[in-house]
């Protein structure tokens, strides 16, 4: 695999993280939101990731545009909503009990403390990919 393959193929596993990282952000700001467009509370989402396939029999530029981590689709958790209850609130049923978003706050900390180490590993890596490439450059003087 060659430089310029490496650094594809880490840039769309920090592109993955990235969007990682705003999904559980969105989750996270979305927890207590008992009204959306949709309808309801919010619902939970996750992405869903997909290795790009890395196959021999592919040409050299061809692997290098079909290799490494691309986003499949953005899963929303149909998991029935958390139910609380507070008459007060302007979103309560006639029992006095409020439809929450299924988002756990806990989980979704988790989730963003490991993209976080996820990243920074893609950054280690990129990092190592560009000092070996310039260490190969000084061999030529």
């Amino acid at each position: 695999m060659d430089f310029l393959t490496s650094f594809r193929v880490t840039s769309s596993a920090l592109t993955a993280q990235r969007l990682r990282l705003n999904i559980t952000a969105e989750n996270v700001a979305n927890a207590q939101t008992t009204r959306t467009v949709e309808g309801g509370p919010y619902k939970r989402r996750d992405p869903i990731f997909a290795a790009q396939p890395f196959d021999e029999m592919l040409t050299r530029e061809q692997m290098a545009a079909s290799t490494g981590v691309s986003v499949e689709r953005i899963h929303v958790d149909e998991r029935p909503p958390r139910r609380q209850y507070d008459p007060n609130h302007p979103d309560a049923k006639s029992d006095g009990y409020v439809d929450m978003p299924n988002v756990d706050t806990v989980t979704e900390m988790v989730n963003m403390m490991s993209a976080t180490h996820a990243y920074e590993s893609n950054v280690s890596v990129l990092n190592a990919s560009k000092a070996m490439a310039l260490k190969a450059l000084e061999i030529g003087r």
